[in-house]
C-alpha cells in the first residue's frame, strides 16, 4: 500500500535521533557498570564486612586478614570497573551527553582516587600493626573509607540516574514544513 503524498508521509514518521550519540558499547557501559559497581559495594562495604565479625569461631584477626584480601580485591575491581564509564564518557563526549553525567563520572573517579591512593594505605598499616600485636584497632582512617563508600553509593546511583534519563530519553519528532499549520 502506498502512503498517501508519499514525501509527507515520510516526513510524519521522520524522527531525530535519540538524544546522545557514540557507540552502543558506550551507551550501555554508562548504564551497567556503575549498576554493577553499586552492586559489588553494597555486597561487599554493607552486607559482607559488618557481617564478617558476627560468624561464629572468627577472630579478629582472621577477620583482619580476610577483609584485606576481600577489600584489596575489591579495590582492584573498581579501578577496572572506572576505567570502563570513564572510557564510555570520552567516546560519546561530541555528543549530546548531558554535563551531568560528565560531572558525576569525574566525581566518582575522584572519591575512588582518594579511597585507593590515600585511605586504604593508611588502613592497610593500621591493619598490619594489628595483626602483629602492635596497636589495638580503631582508626579514624576506617571510618573515611566509610565515608568514601557512601559517596560512591550516592555518587554511583545519581550517575545510573543521570545515565538513564539521559541515554533513554525519546527522540523528538522532527518538524517539517509540512506539519505546519
Amino acid at each position: 500500500m502506498r502512503s498517501m503524498g508519499g514525501r509527507q508521509g515520510a516526513a510524519a514518521v521522520a524522527r531525530v535521533p535519540g538524544p546522545p550519540g557514540g557507540p552502543l558499547w558506550a551507551r550501555t557501559a554508562l548504564l551497567l557498570v556503575p549498576g554493577i559497581w553499586l552492586g559489588l559495594l553494597i555486597g561487599i562495604s554493607l552486607i559482607e564486612a559488618p557481617l564478617k565479625f558476627t560468624a561464629p569461631g572468627i577472630t579478629v584477626p582472621l577477620g583482619l586478614g580476610i577483609g584485606q584480601r576481600v577489600f584489596l580485591a575489591m579495590n582492584i575491581v573498581e579501578v577496572v570497573l572506572a576505567l570502563v564509564p570513564l572510557l564510555a564518557v570520552l567516546k560519546v563526549l561530541g555528543t549530546a551527553l548531558r554535563h551531568r553525567v560528565w560531572i558525576l563520572s569525574l566525581s566518582v573517579l575522584g572519591v575512588l582516587a582518594i579511597k585507593t591512593l590515600i585511605i586504604r594505605p593508611v588502613l592497610h598499616q593500621r591493619t598490619a600493626a594489628v595483626l602483629a600485636g602492635e596497636y589495638e584497632g580503631g582508626s579514624p582512617a576506617h571510618w573515611a573509607y566509610i565515608a568514601a563508600d557512601g559517596a560512591l553509593l550516592v555518587l554511583l546511583s545519581l550517575l545510573v540516574l543521570a545515565a538513564a534519563r539521559t541515554l533513554l530519553a525519546p527522540a523528538a519528532p522532527r518538524r517539517t514544513p509540512e506539519d505546519a499549520p
